[in-house]
């Protein structure tokens, strides 16, 4: 038995002794960001070639962190990039690149403990403190691109009140619970036990304050002013469900728009051509049109053909 297998397994016997113990025992490993990802080979060039910052944010002790940001292109409209958990920015390297192609300004950022920021654990408000300080800095963004977490974010970011005309929502999540229900999976947790977890982190990070999965769900009121909303999200996903995007569309219509694909994940979804086509599409068009969920991969072909 590996020692992940048996931390696992002693947690689901507490679990059975006391739901309470359980959250104890899982709440730090559930803060934990783990490994930082490092820059994909074929990210490097893009990564190098932007223009590096910082920006202070209270981080979770409330003790300041300066976070690493990134700047590309000098366009008068910014897209701001907001990755997810474990991850960094790079990982937006090929859409960076189509949107300085389109003459956008792209700024993106590592949350703390992620990428190269500083810091042992993140969560959503660290964010959405970003993404503030970001818009005093460079104005109302144009567009707001999340990834899974970051979509969560980008998603709250706005409803409070951040300025940006469109909305692209990537694998993402539209309720902090799923990262719960993640995590429960991945250790076998059962339903009193999870439950122990999230009153733990609610305890620990929102004392005295609204019930954060309530207060950040995006699930339960639709973004301001019907901003337009593009939603890219696999069918297979296992990271985060498909679910999640098709209810996200349903919140927001008739201002949302759902791309489905197959085959492609939780992360490579990023990478595809699909993605980028739709996303580039979206964000330079002069008149974004909204309207029902259709198949990505098939409009590709209509497209091919048609060409």
């Amino acid at each position: 038995m590996s020692a992940a297998s048996a931390v696992a397994t002693g947690i689901r016997v507490a679990g059975t002794i006391s739901p309470a113990l359980a959250g104890r025992l899982t709440y730090p490993l559930f803060m934990r960001v783990g490994r930082r990802t490092p820059v994909a080979p074929s990210d490097t060039a893009t990564h190098r070639a932007a223009r590096r910052g910082t920006v202070r944010i209270p981080g979770l002790r409330r003790m300041g962190v300066d976070v690493v940001t990134y700047e590309w292109g000098s366009g008068a409209d910014t897209v701001v990039l907001a990755h997810g958990w474990q991850s960094r920015a790079s990982v937006f390297a090929p859409l960076v690149r189509e949107l300085r192609s389109e003459g956008l300004r792209v700024v993106a950022f590592d949350a703390p403990a992620n990428g190269d920021s500083p810091g042992r654990g993140t969560y959503l408000v660290d964010h959405l403190d970003i993404i503030t300080e970001l818009q005093q800095r460079h104005g109302g963004f144009h567009a707001i691109v999340g990834h899974s977490f970051g979509a969560l974010a980008a998603l709250n970011a706005v409803h409070d009140g951040i300025a940006a005309r469109r909305l692209v929502g990537i694998a993402g999540a539209g309720a902090p619970d799923v990262f719960i229900e993640g995590f429960g999976d991945m250790f076998g947790l059962d339903r009193p036990s999870r439950e122990a977890l999230a009153n733990r982190f609610t305890t620990r990070l929102f004392p005295g304050g609204p019930d954060p999965f309530e207060r950040y769900s995006a699930l339960r009121h639709a973004l301001p002013g019907a901003t337009p909303l593009l939603l890219v999200h696999d069918r297979g996903d296992r990271r985060v469900p498909f679910t999640q995007s098709e209810r996200l569309a349903d919140v927001n219509a008739p201002s949302a728009r759902l791309v489905a694909t197959d085959g492609l994940g939780h992360n490579r979804i990023l990478r595809a051509d699909v993605t980028l086509d739709e996303v580039t599409a979206f964000l330079t068009a002069t008149d974004v049109s909204t309207g029902a969920t259709r198949d990505a991969q098939a409009a590709r072909l209509a497209r091919t053909t048609a060409s």
